[in-house]
């Protein structure tokens, strides 16, 4: 059976419903986590959760260490991560509330620690990354969204900024004319990550606010906080629905 990992994005630093049984301390070759690895069950599942930002969240996206959260989740025993993303809607469909299963990417980052494999002398390591995101976690978590009835799209091309700061309207444009649909900050290099460790990941996006240029509307903190306060609930239904099916 399957051993399935959350990472929590900007407003899921907590899971709710989540029975722990334990709270993993865990030390990487890479540095320490963001937290500690909460091990428990949802949804009758053995599960482990992690705080991507940490709890509280005290992590802004260019400061988490991806390498050491992956290495910790495989260390302790994850098979497949379940990645829960607050990101901007650069599509005409990916209104704040909308959620999106992403089938793709593009990495716009720069300056992080990317890769397992820098250190390894002896050999040049290539990892296939045409599909960055597991087909069968991906239906998933589609079937998981359409049975609590939520508005969502089946695609998705996830553009990933360096962050912290929103991104300008020139640079949704960017992102638009190279096919973009939502943007976010924290989606890489944690896919590559769990590819390099043969870990099945898929991402879980909640629309939060129309990006740059896409409304007439300055985009507030206040904006974004209330639509994760009316979409985390639909998450952890959603991750409870993948979990229980699985």
């Amino acid at each position: 059976m399957t051993v399935y990992a959350i990472i929590g994005g900007t407003g899921l630093t907590q899971l709710d419903g989540l029975t722990i049984r334990q709270s993993l301390p865990v030390n990487t070759p890479y540095g320490a986590p963001s937290g500690e690895i909460q091990l428990g069950e949802l949804a009758g599942r053995e599960v482990m959760f992690l705080a991507r930002h940490g709890h509280p969240h005290r992590l802004p996206p260019h400061r988490i260490n991806y390498r050491a959260n992956i290495w910790a989740l495989k260390q302790a025993g994850a098979q497949a991560v379940l990645a829960v993303n607050a990101v901007g809607g650069i599509h005409s469909g990916m209104d704040a509330g909308h959620f999106c299963v992403p089938h793709n990417l593009v990495d716009y980052t720069s300056g992080r620690d990317h890769t397992f494999f820098c250190d390894d002398l002896e050999q040049v390591t290539h990892i296939d990354f045409t599909h960055p995101y597991s087909q069968p976690l991906r239906a998933r978590l589609i079937a998981a969204l359409t049975a609590q009835g939520c508005a969502f799209s089946d695609f998705g091309v996830y553009g990933c900024t360096q962050g912290p700061r929103l991104e300008s309207a020139a640079e949704i444009v960017r992102l638009e004319r190279d096919g973009c649909d939502i943007v976010g900050m924290t989606g890489m290099p944690e896919a590559s990550l769990a590819r390099e460790l043969e870990l099945e990941y898929a991402c879980l996006a909640l629309v939060v606010n129309p990006a740059a240029g896409k409304s007439s509307a300055v985009i507030s903190m206040a904006e974004i906080d209330h639509a994760l306060q009316g979409g985390i609930g639909q998450v952890k239904a959603i991750l409870a629905g993948v979990l229980s099916a699985a």
